[in-house]
């Protein structure tokens, strides 16, 4: 069996996440997706549990699909769902600098490739960060993220 880990910070999921999720559930039999707590970004708007939540709700159509939230090296959750190949979509170039050399770490450390995604034009410059800024200050992010998402988020920033 085949076996892909997608992991990410996913505060929150958005379209680009799932465009990624949809494409690796298609080429592999089993794709798991891992929430993260990344300590090099800043302070998470939704919590692990939460983004696990709108990460299976998100996902709930896709039956090859499995949500796991962690706080460990993705090499070790590689390695744990006995994963053969790390997964990573890209939006632009600025992406791959970054994402390459977290891929190059990966191998030495575990022997696990990474393959990488990229998102097609329609969601090349949707970012969590910025889905977040225009959320707070009240903008319609609804054509971005999934339904469970929007609803969250409106949700999130109405008790503001």
């Amino acid at each position: 069996m085949r076996i892909a880990l997608i992991p990410g910070s996913f505060d929150p999921v958005h379209n680009g996440h799932l465009e990624v999720i949809e494409r690796a559930a298609s080429l592999f039999d089993e794709v798991v997706v891992a929430a993260l707590r990344n300590p090099q970004k800043s302070e998470s708007l939704f919590d692990l549990d939460e983004r696990r939540d709108m990460l299976e709700e998100t996902v709930a159509h896709l039956a090859n699909v499995r949500i796991v939230s962690v706080a460990t090296l993705v090499v070790n959750v590689a390695e744990d769902v006995g994963a053969s190949a790390i997964v990573k979509g890209l939006r632009a170039v600025s992406d791959f600098e970054n994402e390459l050399q977290m891929a190059q770490m990966n191998k030495q450390l575990s022997g696990v490739e990474t393959l990488f995604i990229p998102t097609s034009s329609a969601y090349s410059f949707v970012a969590s960060r910025l889905l977040r800024e225009v959320a707070r200050f009240g903008g319609d992010v609804a054509a971005f993220v999934p339904p469970p998402v929007a609803k969250r988020l409106q949700e999130k920033f109405s008790d503001e």
